[in-house]
């Protein structure tokens, strides 16, 4: 089932997430209904949040994106082959290399794009579907993507990347997507904090 992804100004994407186990209801489900719902919404990636659900669990599939690549741009991240997978609790263990730029969009914040600053490696340990550890360095857009997401588990969007400026610039834009004044290809829901 496709479910409608919270827009901007909803208090839960300012939350920090809180962690889950083995018995969280019909946790099956819902990870079936993240991957319909991202990819019913053209996303790479979609956290829990989004979904207006309070707890640290990300869905991502870069495979798409570096599939995408030309020959060219593919040499860019010669390390980075794209990941697909369910993050369940991760933590962010480090991060390495230079901070490189990236235009970034968000499913929450529609028809905004902007480039963001990030590192280019990370180490991160979670939890899959089935409750397997799992720790292992990504690096490139894999490595963006799963900290863009990531980042929603801990109240953050990319928009507080960008400078004061940038953000003043946008507010009319932010505004309207926090009253329902956009239009898109999928369901979103607008949540008065």
């Amino acid at each position: 089932m496709i479910l409608p992804i919270v827009a901007y100004g909803a208090k839960i994407l300012r939350d920090k997430a809180g962690q889950i186990d083995v018995n969280y209801p019909d946790l099956d489900m819902l990870i079936s209904n993240m991957w319909e719902t991202m990819y019913g919404s053209n996303g790479v990636g979609l956290a829990a949040p989004q979904i207006n659900r309070p707890i640290r669990l990300f869905v991502m599939d870069s495979l798409q994106i570096i599939e995408s690549l030309s020959p060219d741009e593919k040499k860019e991240y010669p390390n980075d082959n794209g990941f697909k997978g369910v993050f369940i609790n991760p933590i962010i263990k480090g991060h390495a290399g230079d901070e490189w730029p990236y235009n970034e969009g968000c499913l929450s914040i529609p028809k905004i794009r902007e480039d963001v600053m990030r590192p280019e490696q990370i180490t991160i340990s979670w939890l899959d579907e089935n409750f397997t550890a799992h720790e292992q360095n990504f690096d490139g857009i894999t490595a963006r993507v799963m900290q863009h997401e990531y980042d929603h588990l801990e109240g953050k969007l990319f928009i507080d990347y960008l400078s004061p400026l940038k953000r003043r610039i946008m507010k009319n834009k932010l505004d309207d997507i926090s009253k329902g004044k956009v239009k898109m290809d999928y369901r979103m829901v607008v949540i008065k904090s």
